[in-house]
């Protein structure tokens, strides 16, 4: 029986207010799941609780078959360094390097050249050596996922990876994670308020009402 990379069993979380109860998930190597919500549904709490960051109130989450909550804070350092990769809604670029200065430290984790290929796949290879603060909010967002990508990360989590670009960007920028899963056998996990992303994913779900359901 295949062993899900990725597997949560009765996650419940609230803060002032219940975010979401019982959620179970479960994903294998190639899969791709998005989840959509209103702002304030609890989305980005649940990908946090996935990725390591914050323990749910009840519940267990499992990566690549280890209860990550069980483990020491260096066993989580390692596992985020080694097979995790984590697009937030911020950049976090090092604003006073270049974008390729940016990806590569991350491409030092994984003992790589930068991918020339990659970069012409997200168009920022003509930008890509000017300075984070002289591109454009949509060139440093391209430039974050280029960095993520280079580690060579088995699960990506994704925070509203499109949310600043627009429509064709956005749908060039699914084609090259969709792609990337593909060929490395990884898992994409985001949450998105944009349903066009969201259709884009092997599973599409809504998070509304403290219950996660599949969207047909």
């Amino acid at each position: 029986m295949t062993i899900p990379l990725i597997e949560a069993k009765g996650l419940s979380h609230s803060f002032d207010y219940p975010l979401y109860n019982n959620v179970n998930i479960a994903l294998n190597g190639g899969q791709s799941m998005a989840v959509v919500g209103r702002s304030g549904s609890g989305k980005s709490t649940l990908l946090h609780t996935l990725s390591t960051f914050l323990k749910p109130d009840s519940g267990s989450v499992r990566l690549f078959d280890r209860d990550i909550y069980l483990l020491r804070e260096d066993e989580l350092e390692k596992l985020r360094r080694d097979e995790l990769g984590i697009i937030f809604q911020a950049h976090y670029l090092f604003k006073g390097m270049t974008g390729r200065e940016n990806i590569e430290i991350a491409s030092l984790l994984s003992s790589e050249k930068i991918d020339e290929s990659l970069l012409s796949e997200l168009k920022i290879k003509d930008v890509v050596d000017q300075k984070i603060g002289d591109l454009s909010g949509g060139q440093q967002q391209r430039v974050s996922i280029a960095r993520v990508l280079h580690k060579k990360p088995k699960i990506i989590f994704a925070d509203e990876p499109t949310g600043n670009l627009d429509t064709q960007t956005a749908m060039l920028v699914m084609d090259v994670l969709l792609n990337y899963i593909e060929r490395h056998n990884a898992i994409l996990f985001l949450v998105t308020h944009d349903d066009a992303v969201a259709c884009r994913c092997d599973l599409h779900y809504s998070l509304e009402a403290q219950s996660l359901s599949k969207v047909d």
